[in-house]
């Protein structure tokens, strides 16, 4: 990893009830876990010796936009190659199952795929760009 300073974020959109957001974004930290290196840390061990598993090394905010905010940002980033991004659809959270995800997806063109969540890794400074005025998910 550079040593340019980097920032993590997740922004759902903000029409969600909570339990749908606090899953888009659960969702999309998994992705962000799996996919970009070095992301989480080392296991720590307490003063008793109990180790405890290795956690994000940056703070993560979850925030809200509203949905063309959304798919606003997902048009920045994708212009971007510094930045990482991954995206959750409404589709994605209506499936009971990855394979009905799969068959589904499969379906849509990209331009029908409704985005409800967005998860951003990259340079501190063009992350706050996008989203550092975004409220906190509440």
């Amino acid at each position: 990893m550079s040593d340019t300073p980097k920032k993590c974020a997740i922004v759902v959109a903000e029409h969600l009830p909570n339990g749908l957001a606090v899953n888009a974004a659960s969702v999309l930290s998994v992705t962000l876990g799996a996919k970009v290196d070095d992301l989480v840390g080392n296991d720590v061990k307490d003063a008793d010796g109990v180790t405890h598993p290795g956690v994000i090394y940056t703070p993560l905010p979850v925030l809200t936009h509203s949905a063309d905010g959304v798919s606003q940002i997902l048009t920045t980033a994708s212009d971007d190659e510094e930045l990482f991004f991954a995206t959750f659809s409404a589709l994605a959270q209506s499936c009971k199952t990855y394979d009905e995800y799969i068959e589904r997806m499969s379906a849509v063109p990209t331009s029908d795929v409704e985005v409800v969540g967005i998860a951003l890794f990259g340079p501190k400074r063009k992350v706050n760009k996008l989203v550092g005025s975004l409220p906190l998910l509440r």
